[in-house]
């Protein structure tokens, strides 16, 4: 320990704030979109939109074949520039039946 020098540890204590601030990105973002939805009298998790998009298929309403391992992030950018037809095959979500999207369960109960 007598070889750590006080500009590693504080690289150290920046790349664990950065990461921390990654990781809760998400959640701040959640709380402060609902506070502003609740503000304005919205439903606090559909924006008044009554439906949510599906969290397998992201309200695409199919996922591909093979699930998250068989995502190849240089295939798919080739495919992008070659604006070539997609190899991977696409099969229905079962989570949503397809349709992208759920209810919104608060709205639902009005």
């Amino acid at each position: 320990m007598d070889n750590i020098t006080a500009s590693e540890i504080a690289g150290l204590a920046v790349g664990a704030i950065l990461l921390s601030a990654t990781v809760a990105a998400t959640k701040v973002d959640a709380f402060f979109s609902s506070s502003q939805r609740s503000s304005l009298g919205m439903c606090k998790r559909c924006g008044n939109l009554r439906r949510l998009a599906c969290s397998t298929c992201k309200g695409t309403g199919s996922i591909r074949e093979g699930g998250l391992l068989s995502i190849k992030p240089f295939e798919d950018l080739f495919e992008t520039i070659d604006n070539s037809e997609s190899k991977v095959k696409q099969i229905a979500c079962a989570k949503c039946q397809a349709k992208g999207y759920f209810s919104c369960p608060n709205c639902s109960q009005l």
